[in-house]
């Protein structure tokens, strides 16, 4: 552990959250002069307080022992790079568009991997005035159900949560063209393509 990188992130996420020394300080219940030292780079925390900084400071531990955020290339996160998380524990979801470390329930989360729809995740869609319908022949127990679905344009996501119990079924604006993605709580991610006028695109 680099003591000097260490000091400086905790200097500049300090001042990021418009904190002084003292502030910093009273939270941890610790003497400002052992934050001064940790800012010069005369020491480092102990790993008793490590915990405790990570969330005062909003930083994952591992960043503070690096003593580096490492942030993402400006302006890449785009539609393209999008990614759905799915916490096997609760089953909360989210996304990102672009790399993200993302944790839920204590486990470190991986983005989903999409496989093209199949006999058993097959999605259907049929336009519908100005929307598109859509339906998956799929169980839908406590057990064994399509948790979201999720229409990407180049530009917009739209996402509907489904519940055990109900029809698989919903409906989304057309957006001219675009992925339709299923999420099932026990297979994985399914997508099915589509093209302007809701024709369907062979993966």
């Amino acid at each position: 552990m680099d003591c000097h990188k260490v000091g400086r992130l905790i200097h500049s996420l300090r001042i990021e959250k418009n904190m002084t020394q003292r502030n910093l300080a009273d939270l941890m219940h610790i003497s400002d002069k052992t934050i001064s030292k940790w800012e010069r780079g005369l020491g480092c925390p102990d790993v008793s307080l490590l915990s405790e900084l990570s969330n005062i400071l909003g930083v994952n531990i591992e960043k503070i022992l690096l003593g580096d955020l490492d942030p993402n290339e400006q302006d890449k996160g785009n539609m393209k790079k999008l990614n759905f998380y799915a916490c096997p524990g609760c089953g909360n979801v989210t996304t990102s568009m672009g790399a993200m470390g993302i944790s839920c329930c204590g486990r470190i989360l991986e983005p989903l991997l999409a496989q093209p729809e199949n006999d058993e995740h097959e999605i259907t869609v049929h336009a519908i005035e100005d929307d598109h319908f859509v339906t998956i022949q799929h169980e839908m127990s406590r057990d064994h159900y399509i948790s979201f679905v999720a229409y990407v344009s180049y530009d917009r996501l739209m996402f509907v949560k489904l519940y055990p119990e109900q029809a698989a079924e919903l409906r989304f604006p057309n957006m001219q063209g675009g992925t339709l993605y299923a999420y099932c709580n026990r297979h994985g991610l399914w997508k099915h393509e589509i093209i302007k006028h809701g024709a369907r695109r062979v993966s």
